[in-house]
């Protein structure tokens, strides 16, 4: 029994010695652990075959634009506005493209102090308004001098079609007649006043009417006038429309004299009834009208003579000139006819209306007296192609000499 139990104690503390070695750690050695610090673990190098060259890539920088002349467009006035003032009424021209910028407006949106247009003039794109001085609102100014009408153009644009978009913006423009409180009045003629070798005409319109004379190549203006016998003379008659619409200038007729005065003797009409240049049909000569290149300009050509008995030499041309819109037709009113080789030929190629030329009577003297001014048809019924401007121009002193030998 005694040795039954030392050999179940002998057990039990070979098993409590082993869970004992199981629970406890084991003793330290007295070996200290290495530093890892202090002694790194050894690497060894590595290479390459080839070298390596790769870098990161640059930024890419922007090509540099090429220089592009560049101005702003800067808004300028349209000239759009054009005013005649009368005796008793005045007349409005307003161009459709009234900011110059190419847009059209819509003649209802364009008002003269309340009162709408009396002409749309589609063909050459203008709105005309008529009044008279005292109406469509005018306002009355006093001055020591002058009398000053003012009217307004109210310009209001409205949508389109119903959208809500307006492509132009509300404007008023001013216009304004002038009219002098006094005036000097004398019995004396008025002497024509002389700008060498040139005469201008002022219209009631406010067109200039001009006749110059011409160097032999039509270029420029002659700076002489002094002639020979049997030399051309080379005449410009012009008409400087401004704000107008575009013009026709006419010559319908001439005379010269050996003054200013056009009633003075001798006389010779050489243009007469209409435009009918007749030296040519009654001497023989070469005078003739050039054929009309632009419609503001007319040319002709008188060959130099000098009234018999009169040894100075000297010679005053007037002219009565005449303008109708360019859109007018030519016809037996409104010509330029000249006689060559025995037949009549228009200058702007206008077959039909020279007929009547020598029907016509033919003048080498006489009392007549040019008229000055101008016809004016009602623009409430008529287009502006109806309207006539007419002028006289006197030029002059020409000196006519002796060919010499």
């Amino acid at each position: 029994m005694l040795m039954k139990c030392s050999a179940v104690c002998l057990v039990a503390l070979s098993l409590l010695g082993s869970l004992c070695d199981a629970q406890w750690p084991h003793k330290p050695s007295n070996q200290k652990p290495k530093d890892p610090i202090k002694n790194p673990p050894q690497q060894a190098k590595q290479h390459f075959e080839k070298p390596l060259n790769w870098e990161y890539p640059v930024d890419p920088t922007p090509h540099p634009q090429p220089m592009v002349p560049f101005e702003p467009v800067l808004p300028v006035p349209a000239a759009s506005v054009a005013v005649e003032c009368r005796e008793k009424d005045a007349v409005v021209e307003v161009k459709k493209d009234f900011f110059g910028i190419g847009q059209l407006i819509n003649p209802a949106d364009l008002t003269l102090g309340g009162c709408s247009a009396v002409l749309d003039d589609e063909a050459n794109q203008l709105l005309i308004f008529a009044t008279e001085l005292s109406d469509c609102g005018s306002k009355l100014a006093l001055t020591e001098d002058s009398l000053i009408y003012t009217f307004t153009l109210v310009y209001n644009p409205q949508p389109v079609s119903g959208s809500p978009v307006v492509r132009t913006s509300k404007a008023v423009v001013f216009a304004e007649c002038h009219y002098q409180r006094k005036q000097d009045v004398s019995s004396l003629p008025l002497q024509p006043l002389w700008i060498p070798f040139s005469a201008v005409r002022v219209a009631e319109e406010f067109l200039y009417f001009t006749l110059k004379l011409l160097t032999d190549n039509l270029q420029s203006e002659r700076p002489s006038n002094i002639y020979s016998l049997g030399d051309l003379i080379n005449f410009e008659a012009t008409v400087q429309q401004y704000f107008h619409v575009p013009l026709r200038v006419f010559v319908n007729s001439c005379v010269a004299t050996v003054s200013p005065d056009v009633s003075s003797h001798p006389r010779y009409a050489f243009i007469e009834n209409n435009g009918c240049l007749v030296d040519a049909r009654i001497t023989g000569s070469d005078s003739r009208f050039l054929d009309r290149t632009r419609d503001d300009k007319l040319l002709f050509q008188l060959e130099a003579f000098r009234f018999q008995n009169v040894e100075s030499g000297v010679m005053y041309i007037t002219c009565h000139l005449s303008a109708t819109s360019a859109d007018a037709e030519i016809n037996q009113e409104q010509r330029a006819c000249s006689y060559v080789h025995g037949s009549w030929i228009e200058a702007s190629g206008v077959g039909g209306v020279c007929e009547s030329c020598d029907s016509g009577s033919v003048s080498t003297g006489g009392t007549g007296r040019f008229t000055p001014g101008r016809k004016m048809r009602d623009v409430s019924q008529k287009s502006v192609a109806s309207y006539k401007w007419e002028g006289d121009v006197t030029l002059g002193p020409i000196h006519i000499k002796e060919r010499a030998q």
